[in-house]
């Protein structure tokens, strides 16, 4: 559900300026058009998971850092449902035009302490990361536990279901999109961390 308390814009807002930059320094930095700044910033449109990744790389900063600075990861080494941490509770997917569906990402412990994130990811039915494709500094692999994940890698497209996996170099541009009809559940690890 999302936090409809939380004020994207003005965060990005409070954060850009804090690190002593401009509108047009961020995106720059960010690789994202200049006026896609300051929509965000004046709420006028809800950033895609990609986009707002891409703003806040320009300024070194996780969503982890942008949603919850406060947070707190439990010590370890076992971890209960509850100590998970719940990186996009607060973030709408809309990098698609025609995705309906949510995504919820759960890490595991503190991912900058073991420079290792795992995660339990849920995509709901239309659930999809965007047109504009992920690409970080990182190796990432996950394990599909139920449902099936559309899965772009490049010019690479896979379906994965129950019991499939995969695992590549972050820098090649790539997308998330469930085509199940239910939810799609899976187990990712990334190194470093890009959350």
């Amino acid at each position: 559900m999302l936090d409809q308390s939380f004020d994207i814009g003005a965060r990005l807002l409070a954060m850009r300026k804090a690190a002593r930059l401009s509108q047009r320094q961020l995106a720059e930095r960010a690789g994202v058009p200049h006026a896609q700044i300051s929509i965000i910033e004046k709420n006028k449109s809800s950033p895609s998971i990609a986009t707002l990744r891409r703003v806040l790389s320009g300024m070194g900063l996780s969503m982890a850092d942008f949603f919850d600075e406060e947070r707190a990861a439990p010590e370890g080494p076992f971890f209960t449902p509850e100590d998970l941490i719940d990186l996009t509770s607060k973030l709408p997917v809309s990098g698609a035009p025609d995705a309906s569906g949510r995504m919820a990402f759960r890490q595991i412990g503190d991912a900058h302490k073991h420079n290792l994130q795992i995660m339990h990811e849920v995509y709901e039915p239309g659930a999809d990361t965007g047109e504009t494709f992920l690409e970080h500094f990182s190796n990432e692999g996950g394990y599909v536990i139920e449902g099936a994940l559309e899965l772009t890698v490049g010019d690479q497209v896979k379906v994965l279901k129950p019991g499939e996996s995969y695992l590549f170099d972050s820098r090649i541009p790539h997308r998330f999109r469930n085509v199940h009809d239910g939810n799609t559940v899976v187990i990712s690890a990334c190194t470093p961390p890009y959350l």
